[in-house]
């Protein structure tokens, strides 16, 4: 079967991440009108955040990273059933180890909440709250890390759809959770249908991802786990990866402590912020980053480096071109995009200040963060994942430093310019390795000037829109800023022919 094209895997992959992201804009906005930025929408943040940062660190991040392109090597060298029996063991030793944190994280959550939250501590309603939903919460991480590998597998196969599908039913069950929140009637719990949603999210998840790979042909059996070569290489790669993951965790993990020592609201308001850099970089630096692991670990293995160039190269003038209008509006209304979207309910007019001034900030870290989730899988086919893992260490020591310098005096505002510093930093490291190591070939510089150029174009609408509206907008002048704004972008970039032709012909 003939690999689809970048552009096309691309497409397929982001359009259902923009659906996705669109149903978690949904979700989101339900969450602040039912919950606002309290101490219940904190709790339920911080339950919500245990299992999905230790989802990254298997499953979704590190073991696919290392799975991918050994299963692509074995399938290669040897056959596929090899590289299905390997996928076996992978996915039992990946049961047996989670299913073993869950049993311990249980009986021990009370001090887990405690070290990732401290300044609940001191609060009795705050730490009881965010124990008793991260309980409920905690074991959706094996069925999400179990849907997370199989998604592996099926993108192994070229099928990205099916993967791309599961933050969708994620949203719609979180919706469905935040809709049943003004029915729930136990005040110390007010947020616990979002944490039952969760659990069922997960189950329809497994249901519609083991169907997916049932008829494709492609469900790994349980196999007990081995040492044969394969697989001992893959463990090593992971152990790798799996550092470099933890390594990006602890970024989240300094956030969320040093948040929760700000006292009531920064949690959520920082949430709110993320969840909108969140929308572009889903769309275009994971689904690009998805996409591009499969195909570069093919072209990497047959050790064609001219190919493999030009994939990066085309990713990264993707980005570009997405990403930088993106970056600049965020920059420029992030307020009044807070605003528009979220400043109903429970969500007052001062929680969307500051969550708006936040989004400004951490909008200037979106390109690094692009950046790094399009180089990332070059090193990772190419089996080296050790200088993503010293880039990695090296940014959260900066981050570290500069969360702690600048916290006391800019409060949440340093939190989130901390993170985008240390985001552009780890972007240029991996872009300065991958050029010395030879991933990256000409950049169309000519292209990429027709994109800032017509990023200008749409900075002076968006400045001159602005300059209309009062400081806070409703989402009717949101709507007109963005409106305006993409709308001269498109036309600068018509008239420019700054849309990289591969994104067209795919």
């Amino acid at each position: 079967m003939r690999p689809m094209s970048l552009a096309t895997a691309f497409r397929r992959i982001s359009g259902l991440t923009g659906i996705s992201r669109i149903l978690g804009f949904l979700r989101d906005v339900s969450f602040a009108v039912f919950l606002g930025a309290g101490p219940a929408a904190d709790a339920f943040l911080v339950a919500l955040k245990l299992p999905n940062m230790f989802r990254r660190l298997t499953a979704e991040g590190a073991l696919a990273n290392a799975f991918v392109p050994s299963f692509a090597d074995l399938r290669s060298s040897d056959s596929h059933a090899s590289a299905m029996r390997l996928a076996g063991e992978v996915q039992t030793t990946l049961m047996f180890a989670l299913l073993t944190l869950v049993v311990m994280a249980e009986w021990h959550m009370r001090a887990i909440v405690g070290v990732l939250a401290p300044g609940f501590v001191d609060t009795p309603d705050r730490i009881e709250a965010a124990v008793d939903l991260a309980r409920v919460t905690f074991p959706y991480l094996p069925m999400i890390s179990l849907v997370a590998f199989w998604a592996a597998l099926a993108n192994a196969h070229d099928r990205f759809s099916a993967a791309a599908l599961m933050p969708v039913i994620f949203n719609i069950c979180l919706i469905a959770g935040a809709l049943a929140l003004p029915f729930w009637g136990v005040a110390d719990a007010r947020a616990m249908p979002l944490a039952l949603a969760l659990l069922f999210a997960g189950s329809i998840q497994l249901m519609v991802m083991a169907t997916v790979l049932a008829r494709a042909g492609i469900m790994p059996r349980w196999h007990m786990p081995s040492m044969v070569p394969a697989a001992r290489r893959m463990w090593r790669r992971f152990v790798t990866a799996s550092a470099g993951a933890v390594a990006m965790q602890i970024n989240l993990l300094v956030d969320l402590v040093l948040a929760s020592l700000l006292g009531v609201g920064a949690i959520s308001w920082l949430y709110y912020a993320d969840r909108i850099v969140q929308l572009p970089l889903g769309v275009i630096g994971i689904a690009l980053g998805t996409a591009l692991l499969p195909r570069l670990s093919a072209q990497f293995r047959e050790n064609d480096m001219q190919p493999a160039r030009q994939t990066l190269s085309d990713a990264i003038w993707f980005a570009a071109f997405l990403a930088l209008p993106a970056c600049i509006a965020l920059m420029m209304i992030g307020p009044k995009i807070i605003s528009g979207l979220f400043r109903y309910g429970a969500f007052s007019m001062s929680d969307a200040l500051a969550s708006g001034m936040a989004l400004s900030i951490y909008a200037i870290g979106l390109p690094g963060h692009l950046l790094v989730k399009i180089l990332q899988p070059a090193f990772y086919a190419a089996h080296r994942p050790a200088l993503v893992l010293a880039v990695s260490v090296a940014m959260v020591a900066l981050n570290i430093i500069l969360s702690v310098s600048l916290m006391p005096v800019y409060g949440h505002l340093g939190l989130a310019l901390a993170t985008s510093v240390s985001g552009l930093f780890a972007a240029l490291a991996l872009f300065l390795l991958a050029v010395r190591s030879g991933y990256i070939g000409m950049l169309p510089s000519s292209g990429l000037i027709r994109i800032v150029a017509a990023c200008i174009a749409m900075a002076i609408s968006l400045a001159a829109i602005d300059s209309l509206l009062p400081p806070v907008a409703s989402w009717l002048e949101m709507g007109a800023l963005v409106g305006g704004g993409s709308a001269v972008f498109l036309a600068a970039t018509l008239m420019l022919r700054a849309i990289p032709p591969q994104l067209v012909r795919g």
